[in-house]
């Protein structure tokens, strides 16, 4: 993160956060998860007032989710075939969808911190599937939450060492996701082996 992003975020905390967390959710490259993080330092450092940055975080968060899942709602069709030119992002599309289809409202509550580069596209997806709007805000409230809290907390925390704050969290993202696809993977195992079995015929 650039000394001229930190400063802004030092003057200018809940506004920066509130564009930072909106529009990460909307795609957009945004360092969201590290501004956070830089947020939690400041309310540490007692520059910024914790209530304020949390809800603003959160409120961000929270609005660019609702924005995205109005557009799969209503512009999916346009979208769809917009973002399927680029490889990348297609399969991220696909992965999204299959999360929706598979997990239904705990696939966006996973999408918000555990599995957060599916993030946005999970919110176009839930809603061009037509996941019901109650549902879906619901489990995406209680993902941001987690998710909001999670970085500002560790920020917080690690007020003088946000770089071994970011790794940490980098690494305790990628143990997550890794259990989560371990216990997938078992579950689908576990399914197929108690799959009846087709009987060979005799020759």
């Amino acid at each position: 993160m650039t000394d001229s992003l930190m400063a802004l975020i030092a003057q200018q905390g809940a506004l920066i956060l509130f564009l930072g967390t909106f529009f990460s959710c909307l795609a957009v490259p945004v360092p969201a998860s590290l501004m956070m993080l830089a947020g939690g330092a400041f309310v540490a450092s007692g520059d910024l007032e914790a209530p304020a940055i949390w809800l603003a975080s959160l409120g961000g968060a929270l609005a660019g989710d609702q924005l995205g899942y109005g557009l799969g709602r209503r512009a999916w069709a346009w979208l769809e075939g917009r973002l399927a030119t680029r490889p990348k992002r297609a399969a991220l599309i696909a992965k999204a969808r299959n999360l929706i289809d598979k997990w239904g409202g705990s696939g966006v509550f996973l999408s918000r911190w555990l599995l957060s580069p599916l993030g946005p596209f999970v919110n176009l997806t839930a809603g061009a599937a037509g996941l019901g709007w109650l549902r879906f805000t619901l489990w995406d409230a209680a993902g941001e939450v987690l998710w909001v809290s999670l970085y500002l907390g560790l920020g917080y925390g690690f007020a003088s060492q946000l770089a071994a704050a970011s790794q940490i969290i980098a690494n305790l993202s990628g143990l997550l996701a890794a259990l989560a696809v371990t216990a997938g993977l078992g579950l689908a195992l576990r399914a197929a082996l108690k799959a009846p079995h087709k009987k060979r015929p005799h020759i």
